[in-house]
């Protein structure tokens, strides 16, 4: 299973979309997403590395640096998940065994194809889109 990295960022993405006008801290975030305001923190640190949200030093709170309808899920995505490579292959197979010498170039083409299509899917996506599924109530 894919760590829960992304559907956090998403969810601090949606919070702060949500809330505009308000200084909404990392603690009320976290209160929100279940966790702890270290992990909001450290989420946003790479939102804000990646040039999706923008904050002032000493100040509580964070701004999106777009629109909502502007920002891809696959913009978030890349945010939080900086390597290139979904799925990797165990380190070093054992290259006497022909299933570890072979498990790579047998399983390379899948996972390429795999992690394409994701991307794609995310690329479709924009964060208004999951806004948009959010009922009005929920956001507010």
């Amino acid at each position: 299973m894919i760590n829960s990295r992304l559907a956090v960022a998403i969810h601090i993405m949606v919070l702060l979309a949500s809330n505009p006008r308000e200084t909404v801290s990392s603690e009320w975030m976290a209160g929100s997403v279940n966790t702890n305001p270290v992990v909001i923190r450290r989420i946003m640190g790479m939102l804000r590395k990646a040039g999706l949200l923008t904050s002032s030093a000493g100040k509580t709170g964070a701004e999106l640096t777009k629109d909502p309808s502007d920002i891809t899920l696959l913009d978030i995505f890349k945010a939080v998940e900086p390597k290139d490579e979904l799925f990797s292959i165990h380190e070093k197979p054992n290259p006497a065994c022909p299933v570890g010498r072979n498990i790579q170039s047998a399983l390379d083409l899948t996972f390429t194809r795999v992690q394409t299509a994701m991307e794609e899917e995310l690329r479709s996506q924009s964060l208004q889109d999951v806004m948009n599924m959010l009922s009005p109530k929920s956001i507010q």
